[in-house]
C-alpha cells in the first residue's frame, strides 16, 4: 500500500528526512514516533503529496506520488483520510457541515452525504452535537469530528497527525479506542505522534525518527 524508499527531504540547508525507509501493508496500524522537529509530520506530507523529497521515492497504492499531476494528487488523496493535531475545522459551519462538506466538493449527492455523515458521527458518538460549532466542543470532540470527517470517504489509509496532542489521558485514550476499530474494520493507518504512553499502550509497531534519522522500530505486537 505504502512504500518510503530512502527518501530524503531538505529545505534549504536544512535536513528535515535523510534516507529514511518504510513499508505500510494492508492492514497495518503503525506509529511514527519522535519529538518536535523529528520529522514526523514532513513524512506524512511526503505521502499525500504536500511535498516532495529531495531525493528517493514514496510509492502509495502503486503510484510514485512527487511525479503525479495535482489533478492526479487530488484523485489519490481521496483514498486516503488525513487528521491533524489542530482539528482545522471550518468555524462558521457545524459538525454536520464540516463533515458534509468532505463529500460535497467531490459532487456526492445529497442523499449519500446524509447517510455518510449520519453514520460516522454514529460511529464516533457524536449524533447529538451534528448541529454544534466547533466552538461549542471540547478539544476532544473536536478532534472526533475530525476522525469523522476524515472516515466519511471510506479511506484506504488513514494518516494521523499528532491525534492526541493537545488532549488529556482520558480524550488521548478515547481516541486510541476509535482508532484501534477503525483499523479493525479493515482501514490501514499511520499515526504519528510524540506520546510514548499512547504508543506502550497500543501494542503497536512504532518507527523511531530522531531529527530525520530512521532509529528503528519498537514495541512490537
Amino acid at each position: 500500500m505504502l512504500e518510503i524508499d530512502s527518501v530524503s527531504k531538505r529545505f534549504g540547508s536544512q535536513v528535515a528526512l535523510n534516507d529514511v525507509s518504510v513499508t505500510l501493508n494492508k492492514g497495518d496500524f503503525k506509529f511514527i514516533m519522535g519529538h518536535s522537529g523529528s520529522g514526523k509530520s514532513t513524512l506524512l506530507k511526503l505521502i499525500y503529496g504536500a511535498v516532495k523529497p529531495t531525493s528517493g521515492r514514496v510509492s502509495l497504492f502503486g503510484s510514485n506520488v512527487a511525479s503525479l499531476s495535482p489533478n492526479k494528487v487530488a484523485s489519490l488523496r481521496r483514498k486516503l483520510g488525513i487528521v491533524f493535531q489542530d482539528y482545522k475545522l471550518i468555524k462558521n459551519k457545524t459538525v454536520w457541515e464540516n463533515i458534509a462538506f468532505a463529500l460535497e466538493v467531490q459532487g456526492a449527492r445529497y442523499n449519500y452525504i446524509k447517510k455518510k455523515v449520519s453514520e460516522v458521527l454514529g460511529f464516533v458518538d457524536l449524533s447529538l452535537r451534528s448541529r454544534d460549532y466547533p466552538n461549542m466542543l471540547s478539544g476532544g470532540e473536536q478532534q472526533r469530528v475530525g476522525i469523522a470527517r476524515a472516515l466519511v470517504n471510506n479511506p484506504q489509509l488513514l494518516l494521523a497527525d499528532e491525534p492526541t496532542g493537545n488532549l488529556d489521558d482520558a480524550n488521548s485514550d478515547m481516541i486510541l479506542d476509535i482508532l484501534s476499530e477503525i483499523n479493525n474494520m479493515g482501514t490501514t493507518l499511520l499515526i504519528a505522534t510524540h506520546d510514548s504512553r499512547l504508543v506502550t499502550k497500543s501494542k503497536k509497531k512504532a518507527l523511531k525518527l530522531d531529527h530525520g534519522q530512521m532509529e528503528g522500530y519498537n514495541h512490537a505486537e
